[in-house]
């Protein structure tokens, strides 16, 4: 095992050419007189050396010796590089490896990119003996060299193996290259995300349960805009911390996110979109994209839970308190590696883009999703998941409704004009028991008041009297025959043969 001396040394190859030339160097900078050189190169043999790679003591003979101080002596430009060891002809060639191996190895590569160095070899072996007929299949050191020379290095797999979308991840991580970047203001990208703490809390109904954290980073300056631990991670809780984010600092420009659910819920989507904050989320399988977001992860892990050991109990109040004092007054004020300075020093240093952030109950109204809905007009009603709201009688000559609500609170909705996407009134649930009690409101107006209440309207509608008058102009008898019949109904005259054949039988 190597310590941190042996790795800043130079290669073995460069330590024997150094080596070489101390030994060889002073009868180069004071050559012997003539007829003295054998003398001098014997009493170089003579000597004991420290092995250049293994630090033992160690002789050389006067032909090695000799050889040295020629091939040094022969160089006038670089006598050090002269003697540093060649490099073997065949290097790099691997002439056990012909084309046909190489091009079966590279097809299973792609087939495969996961399998490791050992697997790929095995499996290349049964390929070279069975179907290609090779009398000795490659050695595993072989398989492995020309992989690492040819660039087909062992790499994890990118999601499922029949998912399209990991396909499209691992080719976009072959064919582009992978950078780092931080954007130029404060506020102009943040990173938001759920970690899975590795500590469990205690709830108060007397379970053990691992809590999910909510955190929001700022790009440039590596801030943290907030941190709260929750049970679940859910679109309810992301727009809880994220709102708070918001109020504490500044509403962003741009959010990152990954693609999880309570990140592209639409009431999350649909209110980043509102409040002109562009959402950009990763790519699929591409967790390299949200990296800051991933190493602060570390840093909670490494060195916030590690101080929270000797806590049996811990309880969610208690983790939120101590990881809102730790990310004050610890991260924020502490040097960050990459910056070279405090976060809260270059977030107070700018510059920034930021904008001002609505109030709580803009925020609430912002975060929900619209959807349409029929209302029915024989009580002016309409049903959100199963909740039957009760829609004011001023709208009651809308049959379809626009409204927003979030499905995590169906306490309100608000219905909003989908022209303008502005809101309307807030909506609320139907009370039944209070609609119990047999009072009733008068309805509102619809319109603006007509003024002086004006008289009902008597006779023929203006339309039919019209059609008269144009009947009557054509000048054409009637089309039907008039008749004239008295007002009652007459009654229907006796049977005469019924009354006779009854008198004579009484």
């Amino acid at each position: 095992m190597q310590n941190d001396d042996d790795k800043s040394r130079p290669r073995a190859g460069g330590r024997w050419a150094t080596f070489r030339f101390s030994v060889v160097g002073p009868l180069l900078a004071a050559p012997p007189d003539k007829g003295e050189l054998q003398n001098a190169i014997k009493a170089l043999a003579r000597k004991t050396w420290r092995h250049p790679v293994t630090g033992e003591p160690t002789r050389y003979g006067f032909a090695t010796i000799e050889r040295w101080y020629y091939r040094a002596k022969g160089e006038r430009l670089d006598p050090v590089g002269a003697l540093g060891r060649k490099v073997r002809a065949d290097s790099g060639q691997q002439p056990a490896m012909p084309d046909e191996l190489r091009d079966k190895l590279r097809a299973q590569y792609k087939e495969h990119p996961n399998w490791s160095y050992q697997l790929q070899a095995d499996n290349l072996a049964v390929v070279a003996t069975d179907e290609l007929k090779h009398e000795r299949a490659p050695s595993y050191p072989t398989v492995r060299r020309f992989m690492k020379a040819s660039g087909l290095l062992k790499r994890r797999r990118r999601g499922p193996r029949h998912s399209e979308s990991a396909r499209l991840a691992e080719q976009r991580f072959e064919s582009r290259e992978v950078r780092s970047y931080e954007v130029g203001y404060v506020h102009g990208l943040w990173h938001a995300d759920f970690h899975q703490g590795s500590r469990r809390v205690l709830t108060a109904e007397g379970e053990w349960v691992t809590p999910q954290l909510f955190g929001a980073l700022d790009d440039r300056s590596r801030l943290c805009c907030h941190l709260q631990w929750y049970l679940h991670q859910t679109a309810e809780n992301f727009v809880h911390g994220l709102s708070q984010a918001f109020q504490k600092r500044a509403l962003p420009r741009a959010l990152m996110t990954d693609n999880g659910k309570p990140m592209t819920a639409a009431e999350t989507e649909e209110g980043l979109g509102r409040l002109s904050i562009v959402h950009d989320p990763t790519l699929p399988y591409s967790p390299e994209q949200n990296a800051k977001k991933e190493n602060f992860w570390g840093q909670i892990e490494g060195r916030l839970l590690p101080m929270l050991e000797s806590v049996e109990e811990l309880t969610l109040p208690l983790l939120n308190e101590a990881t809102c004092a730790w990310m004050e007054l610890g991260y924020h004020r502490s040097i960050h590696s990459e910056i070279g300075e405090p976060p809260l020093t270059r977030y107070l240093a700018g510059p920034e883009v930021g904008r001002p952030a609505p109030s709580t109950e803009e925020l609430r109204q912002v975060f929900t999703t619209e959807r349409g809905r029929k209302q029915r007009r024989s009580d002016g009603t309409l049903t959100l998941d199963g909740v039957r709201f009760e829609v004011p009688s001023r709208y009651r000559h809308f049959e379809r409704l626009t409204l927003r609500y979030a499905r995590w609170d169906l306490s309100c909705a608000w219905l909003t004009d989908a022209r303008t996407d502005t809101i309307l009134c807030p909506i609320y649930p139907l009370d039944k028991e209070r609609n119990a009690d047999g009072q009733r409101r008068s309805f509102e107006p619809i319109d603006e008041p007509l003024g002086e209440e004006q008289p009902p309207s008597s006779g023929i509608a203006p339309l039919l009297k019209k059609q008269m008058a144009d009947y009557a102009a054509f000048g054409l008898p009637p089309a039907y025959l008039p008749k004239d019949e008295p007002a009652r109904e007459p009654e229907e005259p006796a049977d005469q043969d019924g009354d006779d054949e009854e008198e004579h039988h009484g």
